[in-house]
C-alpha cells in the first residue's frame, strides 16, 4: 500500500511538471536526492530462522569426552530420552567418539595417511569439475561488474567529420514563399529575397569533437537492486564452487578408502590361496600314502580355483577404483597405478571426531549458504521489478567544439554544449510490468521454500551419517571378534586333520569361514572410514573461508609446453 501511494504521488507530480514547466531548482533537488541516496521501494530482506537442535544425537552413549552425551539424548532433533545404559549395552567403549568440539578444515589429515593428504591437496588444483566451477565464478564476477556499471555516469568521446551538400532548390523555394507571404516588404528586403531565389548552397565541411555524459539518478533503487541481484548471484557461484570442492574431496576420500579396503581384501585372498595351496599339498601327500581318498584332493583344488576367481573379480574392482582416483585429479587411466599400488593398510579412524556445534551447520554447509544467497537475489529482483513502475530520471550532457574548418577546432569560441534531464514514466505496458512483478514474487516464495528444504535435507544427511557411523562401529567390533574365533577354529581343524582326527570337510569349512570373516572385516574397515568421510561431508567438512586462489587454480589448469 505504501508503494502504491508513492507511485500515485509520483504520477501526479510528473503531471504537474508537464503543466507548469520544468525548473532548474527542481532539477537540482532531484540531482541532490539521487546523489544522497534512493528510496528503495522494494521489500526488505529478513534473515530466515534456521531450525537446529541444541545438540547432535551423537549415538555415543555414556562415553562422551565433552560431557554432552546426556543432553544430546534428551534434546536431540528426535526428542529421544534414551538412558545411557541403553547405548553401553551395545558398545561399552566405542573406538571413535563424535564430539561437538570445533571441526578442523582439513579433516582428512585426522587419518594420518600421507598419501591421502597428498591426493586431497591435488584435488584443489587438478580436479576438472572444480576448475569448471572456478571459471563459472569468474563469469559471475564479470556479470557483477557489468551490472554495477550503471551506478556511475557513462562518459564517451566522439569525433566526427561530415561533408554535406544541402538542397539548393529547397532553399530557393523557402525564399520564394517568404517573398509571396510579405508583399508589402520594403524595396531593399524585397530585392534581397528576389535575388536569394537563385541562391546556391555551397558544400559544407563540418568538424566536431565532444564528450557525452549520461547518468541515471537512481531515485527508487532500481540500479541498486540490479547490482545487489548480480552480487548475490556471484556469491551463489562462490558457494557452488566451494560445494564442488568439498564434494570432490569427499569423493577422493571415499574412493581412496575403498581402494585400500579392497587392496587389503586382495592380500587376504592371497593368504587364503597360500593356505589352501598348503592344504592341497597335504591332501596330495596323504592321498599318496593312502590315508585319504581322491575326493579330498579334488575338493581342495575346487576351493583353490574358487579363490582364484574371486581374485580376478577383485583385481578388476581395484583397477576401476584406481582409475576413478585418477579421473578426480584430471589424469588419464592407469596414470596412478604405480603410486596407488604400494602396499598400505586402511587408515585408522581417529579416536575423537570433532563435529562442531549444530548451530554452526548453516554457516558451514555451502548448499545452505547458496540457498540463502539465492533467496537474497530473488528479494533484490522483486525490488528491481517494483522500481520499474516509477519514473526514470536521466541527466545527459555533452561538451565539445563544432567548426566548418579543421584548423578552428579547439578555439574557445567554437565550443558547443548542452545539458538537461529526461523523465520516462511507464503509462501503459500491456500488463508487462505487473506480470514481471508477479513472476519475481513467485520466484522469491519458491526460493524461500527451497531454502527450508535445503536445511531440512542437510539435517537429514547429518543424522543418517551419524547413525551409520555409530552402527558401523558395532558391526566392525563384532566382525573383529568373529575373525579371532574363526582363526582358532581353523587352527584346531588343521591340527585334527593332520592327526587324522577330522576330515577334509572340517578344514575346508573352517578355512572358508575364516576367509569370509576376514573379507567382511576388511570391507568394514573401509566402510568405517568411508562413513566418517561421509559424516564430514554432511557436516560441511573441509569448509574454509579461504579457498585456493582462482588465479592459481586457473593457471594450474593451463596446458604446459616444453
Amino acid at each position: 500500500m505504501k508503494d502504491a501511494h508513492l507511485f500515485r504521488s509520483v504520477r501526479k507530480g510528473v503531471g504537474n511538471l508537464s503543466s507548469r514547466g520544468f525548473s532548474w531548482q527542481l532539477l537540482s533537488g532531484v540531482a541532490l536526492l539521487g546523489l544522497g541516496g534512493c528510496l528503495m521501494v522494494g521489500p526488505k530482506y529478513h534473515q530466515p530462522k534456521d531450525w537446529a537442535p541444541p545438540h547432535y544425537d551423537l549415538h555415543n552413549g555414556s562415553n562422551q569426552p565433552s560431557g554432552k552425551g546426556a543432553s544430546a539424548k534428551g534434546n536431540g532433533p528426535h526428542g529421544a530420552n534414551a538412558a545411557p545404559e541403553d547405548r553401553t549395552s551395545k558398545q561399552a567403549s566405542p573406538a571413535s567418539v563424535v564430539t561437538e568440539l570445533p571441526m578442523a578444515d582439513a579433516w582428512w589429515k585426522s587419518f594420518h595417511d600421507p598419501e591421502l593428504t597428498s591426493l586431497e591437496d591435488r584435488v584443489a588444483t587438478q580436479n576438472l569439475s572444480f576448475l569448471l566451477a572456478t571459471q563459472n565464478l569468474a563469469q559471475s564476477r564479470a556479470q557483477m561488474i557489468i551490472a554495477g556499471a550503471e551506478r556511475f555516469p557513462s562518459l564517451s568521446a566522439y569525433g566526427t567529420y561530415v561533408r554535406s551538400q544541402h538542397s539548393s532548390k529547397q532553399l530557393q523555394e523557402i525564399f520564394k514563399r517568404v517573398g509571396k507571404g510579405f508583399p508589402d516588404l520594403p524595396a531593399q528586403e524585397a530585392n534581397f529575397l528576389q535575388g536569394s531565389q537563385e541562391a546556391q548552397v555551397p558544400l559544407l565541411n563540418q568538424w566536431q569533437d565532444k564528450i557525452d555524459a549520461t547518468y541515471e539518478i537512481d531515485l527508487w533503487g532500481r540500479v541498486a537492486y540490479q547490482y545487489q541481484a548480480a552480487k548475490y548471484l556471484m556469491k551463489m557461484s562462490e558457494e557452488e564452487r566451494r560445494s564442488v570442492l568439498i564434494a570432490r574431496q569427499a569423493d577422493m576420500a571415499r574412493d581412496y578408502l575403498q581402494l585400500r579396503g579392497d587392496q587389503k581384501r586382495q592380500r587376504i585372498l592371497a593368504d587364503s590361496h597360500a593356505t589352501v595351496q598348503n592344504l592341497l599339498s597335504l591332501a596330495q601327500s596323504r592321498y599318496k600314502s593312502g590315508l585319504v581318498t581322491e575326493l579330498d584332493v579334488d575338493s581342495m583344488k575346487a576351493r583353490l580355483h574358487g579363490i582364484e576367481a574371486q581374485q580376478a573379480n577383485l583385481d578388476e574392482t581395484v583397477a576401476r577404483e584406481q582409475n576413478a582416483i585418477a579421473l578426480l585429479l584430471g589424469m588419464p587411466p592407469q596414470s596412478l597405478n604405480e603410486e596407488l599400488g604400494q602396499t598400505a593398510g586402511v587408515p585408522t579412524v581417529p579416536p575423537f571426531v570433532p563435529a562442531g556445534l549444530p548451530s554452526e551447520l548453516a554457516h558451514r554447509r555451502p548448499d545452505i549458504r547458496e540457498a540463502e544467497e539465492h533467496l537474497r537475489e530473488t528479494v533484490a529482483e522483486v525490488g528491481e521489478a517494483t522500481a520499474d513502475f516509477y519514473p526514470k530520471v536521466t541527466v545527459t550532457a555533452d561538451f565539445g567544439f563544432q567548426t566548418l574548418s579543421f584548423r578552428d577546432l579547439g578555439f574557445w569560441n567554437a565550443r558547443a554544449w548542452n545539458v538537461g534531464p529526461s523523465i520516462s514514466l511507464p503509462i501503459f505496458q500491456g500488463g508487462r510490468l505487473y506480470g514481471q512483478l508477479r513472476l519475481k514474487k513467485a520466484a522469491q516464495r519458491a526460493a524461500a521454500v527451497e531454502y527450508r528444504q535445503t536445511v531440512l535435507q542437510a539435517w537429514n544427511e547429518v543424522d543418517n551419517a551419524l547413525q551409520a557411523y555409530h552402527d558401523e562401529q558395532i558391526h566392525h567390533e563384532g566382525l573383529a571378534k568373529t575373525v579371532d574365533d574363526e582363526k582358532r577354529a581353523l587352527s584346531l581343524a588343521t591340527s585334527q586333520y593332520r592327526a587324522g582326527l577330522a576330515t577334509y570337510l572340517s578344514v575346508l569349512e573352517a578355512q572358508e569361514k575364516l576367509q569370509e570373516a576376514q573379507l567382511d572385516l576388511a570391507a568394514s574397515d573401509s566402510a568405517f572410514a568411508t562413513d566418517l568421510a561421509r559424516l564430514y561431508n554432511a557436516l560441511g567438512g573441509g569448509w574454509s573461508d579461504t579457498l585456493p586462489d582462482k588465479e592459481q587454480v586457473s593457471q594450474a589448469a593451463q596446458p604446459t609446453t616444453h
